[in-house]
């Protein structure tokens, strides 16, 4: 019997790999910025008397703000607030009313040791970093200032766990300073009223240093924090109670 040949299939001419990649890539669409973006960049500025009429509003309806935190003196505010990150004021407070009663100064923190330390704020998120924090810091405030809180900036912040937001809260409800703490709930405000918007917490607070007349700085972020944490909240602010509705920037109030 005759063998019957086949002829091979002629083959395709290899495409180039850059050729093959333009054929299967989608082209890409242009960026295109955020609706908020969009909106916050193109807020108008608040003007000189619309700041002095929102922060009058704020003093008439709580002329002495406090802050939420509980201590009783400026060691133990300063534990409170670096036991605070991450976490809440009440949950804080739960844990450090049983701790600062045996422990309110440094020399007593050290004394209590970072192992019974952690047993006091285990209920805390990071508790045993910050228990590490809590001792080093103590051990710190006495061997390099005396055993008191430093008065400035730089020296709180050279505190283990200490950052610019706790040296800027030290600073306010211990000693009286002009200082401007930004946390979640200022930096959402000063970004949505238009207040003071900013990509950084430090840009919101340079901002809102810059516009908030010195009269009002002294309680000025608690204002804002507690503004924040009740009435500008994160998933629905509650527009139609909000003292500064008519003044805010934020295009999608709902009053």
């Amino acid at each position: 019997m005759a063998k019957i040949t086949r002829k091979p299939a002629p083959r395709k001419a290899p495409v180039p790999k850059k050729q093959a990649k333009a054929a299967v890539a989608k082209p890409k669409a242009p960026a295109k910025k955020s609706l908020k973006a969009k909106s916050l960049k193109a807020m108008k500025p608040w003007t000189p008397p619309e700041v002095h009429e929102a922060f009058s509003r704020f003093r008439k309806a709580n002329p002495e703000p406090k802050g939420e935190l509980e201590h009783v003196n400026p060691f133990t505010l300063l534990v409170a607030v670096v036991l605070s990150a991450q976490a809440t004021d009440a949950g804080v407070n739960k844990a450090t009313r049983a701790l600062f009663a045996i422990a309110d100064t440094p020399q007593k923190m050290l004394d209590l040791g970072e192992e019974r330390l952690r047993e006091y704020i285990k209920t805390i998120g990071l508790y045993r970093t910050k228990a590490k924090n809590v001792i080093a810091l103590s051990a710190k405030v006495l061997s390099e200032f005396g055993g008191e809180v430093p008065r400035t900036r730089a020296g709180i912040e050279s505190l283990p766990g200490a950052g610019r937001k706790t040296a800027n809260v030290v600073l306010n409800m211990a000693f009286g300073e002009h200082t401007m703490a930004v946390d979640t709930h200022v930096f959402r405000v000063g970004n949505r009223t238009g207040l003071a918007p900013g990509k950084t917490p430090l840009e919101v607070e340079l901002g809102l240093e810059k516009v908030i007349p010195a009269e009002f700085m002294l309680h000025a972020h608690h204002w804002l924090i507690l503004h924040g944490r009740y009435t500008c909240l994160a998933r629905k602010p509650r527009c139609e109670v909000c003292l500064i509705n008519d003044l805010c920037r934020w295009p999608e109030k709902t009053v």
